[in-house]
């Protein structure tokens, strides 16, 4: 069954970071992404489609940068030395995730904007991520946001939810898993507002010079990937 994607306001979005229900459901998410392999399935697309180390990369909507780090860690046997900007609306990187950065040997700028205005800056970076962040926009945001990406990074990499039933099924087992009220209604907002098929290369917009490639992956993740003429190879 196909069901059409479908944005909600997101709780989490619009608590404040010190909030009790929003460090809990910060600490549910750490759960959920490992539950869903998210870390391995993004280091195994960045060696796919960046096979030769990046000297500066941006992950985009990194939230606490925890998930970053959990890519970074599978990572940096053979990456080292990059230097990576953490960019969010919300600064809430601490000290030891970045102390943790720096043990792999990557230098870390924690950078709190919104992300049109960042990119709207229009700095050149060899490598550009979003991990379960892309979901939270509209289609003409999206088209905005993927035109701009394509103009500043040679390679840009995307792992979102899985629009689909098994997806959605495995959002209703969360209260097993003690997540609390908030989490269990974002979990739900993210399938629902998710991706599926090729509408990411839909959106995309530029194709001369750029190899796209988008599919799912197992258990509930869906992946794009966008390389041009000059990435790294």
């Amino acid at each position: 069954m196909t069901y059409p994607r479908r944005l909600e306001g997101e709780l989490l979005d619009h608590l404040p970071p010190d909030d009790p229900r929003a460090i809990r459901s910060r600490r549910d998410l750490r759960l959920c992404n490992a539950l869903m392999f998210q870390s391995t399935i993004m280091a195994r697309l960045l060696f796919r489609h960046c096979p030769r180390p990046p000297a500066t990369m941006v992950d985009l909507g990194t939230g606490d940068g925890t998930a970053a780090l959990a890519i970074a860690r599978r990572l940096a046997r053979t990456w080292n030395n990059v230097s990576l900007q953490l960019v969010d609306q919300q600064n809430i990187v601490s000290d030891e995730t970045v102390a943790a950065f720096a043990l792999l040997g990557w230098r870390v700028e924690r950078i709190g904007a919104d992300i049109f205005d960042f990119l709207a800056g229009g700095k050149q970076v060899d490598l550009m991520t979003a991990n379960l962040f892309l979901h939270h926009f509209d289609d003409e945001d999206l088209r905005h946001l993927l035109r701009t990406a394509a103009a500043s990074t040679k390679v840009f990499v995307v792992g979102e939810p899985r629009r689909d039933a098994a997806t959605l099924f495995g959002c209703r087992l969360l209260p097993l898993l003690g997540c609390n009220e908030i989490t269990r209604h974002d979990s739900v907002a993210s399938v629902r507002a998710g991706f599926r098929d090729q509408e990411l290369s839909a959106l995309w917009g530029a194709r001369q010079g750029w190899d796209l490639s988008e599919h799912r992956a197992i258990p509930f993740s869906h992946c794009f990937a966008a390389t041009s003429a000059r990435g790294a190879r």
